[in-house]
């Protein structure tokens, strides 16, 4: 049901019609670049759809790029925009609580998957999945406490930075937690909070 809801959003609706455009998502760069110093370390982003974060960070000369979405026609929409680069990246069609990653990732980066997770399972199979695949560091976007309680029509949870560092102690330290405003297409306002977690020694 899920995969057939963001299939239908991404046959449908065009890049500027969906609340979480943005043509350049600077924040989220700016906290990959604090983290990847390395052009070729191993970044994941997670749920990245036909967003422009891919687009970016192979103009800034990033050379392992993994992008994973639920969505086919997502996917489809970001290889036919970048042309030949996307030869560059890995793509990935599938279910984030299906994936098996083949190796880790250095930087893991998710802006807004993590909340469309409402039931128990999914966000421990979610946690699990992350203290598994990820090497490095994990940035991490989700509403906010001030947020809004949809997205594109489904329920979401909404995280606190304290909620967040909750949700991955044991795994990860916080290094880094603020809220932000995103303004989307339709001039509405939506909260976030952004958390860059670094992974535990041992």
């Amino acid at each position: 049901m899920k995969k057939e809801h963001w299939e239908n959003i991404y046959a449908n609706k065009q890049m500027n019609e969906v609340s979480w455009f943005q043509e350049v998502p600077e924040t989220s760069l700016a906290l990959i670049q604090k983290v990847a110093s390395a052009k070729d370390a191993a970044i994941i982003d997670v749920g990245g759809g036909d967003c422009f974060l891919v687009d970016n960070l192979l103009e800034l000369g990033y050379t392992n790029i993994t992008v994973l979405d639920i969505s086919e026609n997502a996917i489809n929409r970001a290889k036919a925009r970048i042309g030949k680069s996307a030869e560059k990246v890995k793509w990935i069609v599938t279910d984030i609580n299906e994936f098996v990653p083949e190796h880790q990732y250095e930087v893991w980066h998710d802006r807004a998957v993590f909340h469309f997770l409402t039931k128990k399972n999914d966000i421990n199979s979610y946690k699990k999945l992350v203290g598994s695949a990820v090497s490095g560091y994990f940035v991490l976007a989700t509403f906010s406490n001030e947020g809004p309680d949809k997205c594109s029509g489904l329920k979401i949870c909404k995280y606190s930075e304290l909620d967040l560092k909750k949700q991955f102690e044991g795994s990860f330290n916080v290094i880094d937690s603020f809220k932000e405003n995103h303004t989307t297409p339709f001039e509405t306002t939506q909260n976030f909070t952004f958390s860059v977690f670094k992974k535990m020694d041992g």
